[in-house]
């Protein structure tokens, strides 16, 4: 082999690699000049001089092929002989000439083959004497040239035959040398390039143990030093001289050291953060993207938060990607620290939790909350959290906690015996802490019920019970998985086990909350009258009898309690709320006044 490519004596003659096409016919390449054929019968001194001339110019012959070919083509010179075929060794096996005779092609090459480097008779038709000869170098066979003769060559021209095959021989044996010498030299200048590239790379790697060496060295003073998340974006920054900020596993901007940061730091999107993290966290080191390259900060595989240098330039390289996994390393210990701390803060938000929940004096309430870092002042909702798939533990709390942050819920968490609790600030959106959860635990069978505002801390633990009887009629619903609000529910608020007369006042609120209010500031019977028309049936004739007042006086009233309450008594189901209404407002509220 000769760098990558296959040698090949007749590379000069085929345009083909590996094994050569036969010719049709003795084709001579026009590159060489042809040399006249001489008469069949050439006197002894006429042949050796022509013997000599091609012996010179087979030993001039720029490779094997060519020597192999100019024997062939003056094989005439030594007596009256044809050159059936030529074959050179190559890698072990006998290659044929591209201009060898098609005739016999397959018979002469399969007797070629069976004398296995000895000289032997050959027969072809029409040709009374034929001769495969060996052409031997010094302990190798370089090949065979096969000659027939339209008669028994007499002694002097097989003497001369053996002399030409002697001279081809030779100056295949020369060919042979400076090919191999040429293939040493090829690959001495291989074996030279890689001890050089083999020394660059030592070179390289010595002077990437000191850059490692340093980083790690630099990162174990900032762990050391407590400087936290910005000291590590500090150090890193100055490593790399690219801006490097840190992320917690939300997307929510940590720390920044650098120029070009966004004020404001855009808002992160809980979805495609989400997508982010699992997509990152599928490679094993750190993943570029857009204008980012980023690695997870995950000591335990829990993912704490995001390491990032911002690189727009494309300028990173693997000094930069070395100097990240270090400063990744340095933070997971500093987040790890720091989530320590939190787990202490969390046991003292469920105590506060549990104590709101089973019902606590207020001073004492709010004291502890603004020790925790909770405002407690101002409305509350109380959210109860449970999913198919999960038992209600620490790792589920964990989940429920980390979703209601990545969607703005500032809330206290705690556990109770099937489901989570929440005490919100906030009013939860009515898709976004469900998708996110089903996203975390990888199914969408989960429920979340909502109380009603809570405006007070001594009344969270009747709220409470409203996200209960919220979570339980989502479960027996057609539709058992999402999130239900307790001041959605309409009639379900004052059905089943645990209303009392609390809830059905604030149902009757709701619904006739307007009316009764109209009522008492014009002295008018603005309920009483849609009680009545719910007693007729709807019917305007008695509804009016009953009232003893006109048909038309009777639409206009209804029309005015439309306007006045918002709701349509064309509507089914405003239609049921409001009759249920009137009918506890008059039966178990005791009516007017």
């Amino acid at each position: 082999m000769v760098g990558n490519r296959a040698y090949s004596p007749y590379h000069r003659y085929s345009d083909r690699k590996g094994s050569l096409p036969r010719g049709s016919g003795r084709r001579r390449p026009t590159a060489a000049p042809r040399r006249p054929r001489l008469p069949a019968h050439t006197p002894v001194a006429h042949a050796l001089l022509e013997l000599v001339a091609l012996s010179r110019a087979q030993f001039d012959a720029p490779d094997e092929g060519e020597i192999l070919r100019l024997a062939m083509d003056h094989i005439v010179a030594a007596g009256p002989y044809s050159a059936e075929a030529g074959y050179l060794k190559v890698g072990g096996d006998l290659v044929p000439c591209p201009w060898n005779g098609r005739t016999h092609a397959s018979t002469v090459g399969r007797r070629v083959r069976e004398l296995a480097g000895q000289d032997g008779d050959v027969t072809v038709a029409g040709r009374p004497w034929g001769r495969a000869l060996g052409l031997r170098g010094p302990g190798v066979l370089h090949g065979y040239l096969v000659v027939t003769s339209r008669s028994r060559p007499t002694k002097a021209e097989r003497s001369l035959l053996s002399m030409l095959v002697r001279h081809t021989a030779a100056a295949l044996s020369v060919a042979f040398a400076h090919r191999r010498q040429r293939e040493d030299a090829l690959e001495l200048h291989r074996l030279r390039a890689e001890r050089t590239a083999l020394q660059r790379k030592l070179i390289s790697v010595m002077a990437e143990l000191g850059y490692e060496r340093a980083v790690h060295a630099l990162m174990a003073d900032v762990a050391a030093s407590g400087g936290g998340e910005e000291a590590v974006t500090r150090a890193l920054h100055g490593l790399t001289g690219l801006p490097a900020l840190v992320e917690d596993r939300f997307g929510r901007l940590r720390s920044w050291t650098g120029p070009g940061r966004p004020v404001p730091y855009p808002e992160p999107d809980p979805v495609r953060q989400e997508d982010m993290l699992h997509a990152v966290a599928k490679e094993a080191g750190p993943v570029r993207i857009r204008d980012r390259l980023l690695t997870l900060v995950r000591p335990h595989g829990e993912i704490l938060g995001v390491l990032a240098l911002v690189d727009t330039r494309d300028e990173a390289d693997e000094h930069t990607v070395l100097a990240l996994g270090h400063a990744a390393t340095s933070l997971a210990l500093e987040l790890t620290h720091l989530r320590s701390l939190a787990e202490v803060e969390l046991r003292l938000h469920r105590e506060l939790a549990d104590d709101l929940l089973a019902g606590t004096d207020e001073p004492s309430a709010y004291a502890r909350s603004e020790a925790v870092g909770h405002d407690l002042h101002g409305s509350h909702y109380i959210v109860v959290v449970q999913w198919s798939n999960r038992t209600a533990d620490d790792s589920f709390a964990q989940t429920v906690g980390r979703a209601a942050a990545a969607v703005g819920m500032r809330s206290l968490l705690t556990l109770r015996s099937n489901h989570v609790v929440l005490i919100t600030g906030d009013r939860p959106h009515a898709r976004a802490l469900y998708e996110v959860l089903a996203r975390e635990n990888g199914t969408r069978s989960g429920m979340i019920g909502v109380s009603a505002p809570c405006a007070s801390v001594g009344d969270i633990p009747h709220h409470y019970q409203e996200a209960q009887r919220a979570l339980d009629v989502r479960r027996h619903s057609r539709e058992r998985y999402g999130t239900s609000f307790f001041d959605e529910l309409g009639l379900y608020r004052i059905l089943g086990p645990g209303s009392g007369h609390r809830e059905l006042e604030t149902f009757v609120q709701e619904w006739l909350g307007q009316l009764i209010d109209y009522d008492s500031r014009h002295h008018a019977t603005m309920v009483e009258t849609l009680s009545r028309y719910f007693d007729c049936g709807g019917n305007y004739d008695e509804t009016a009898d009953s009232l003893a007042i006109h048909r038309s006086t009777l639409r206009y009233r209804l029309q005015r309690i439309r306007d006045i309450s918002g709701h349509d008594l064309a509507n089914v189901e405003d239609r049921l709320n409001l009759q249920v209404a009137t009918r506890v407002w008059k039966i178990v509220l005791g009516g007017p006044g």
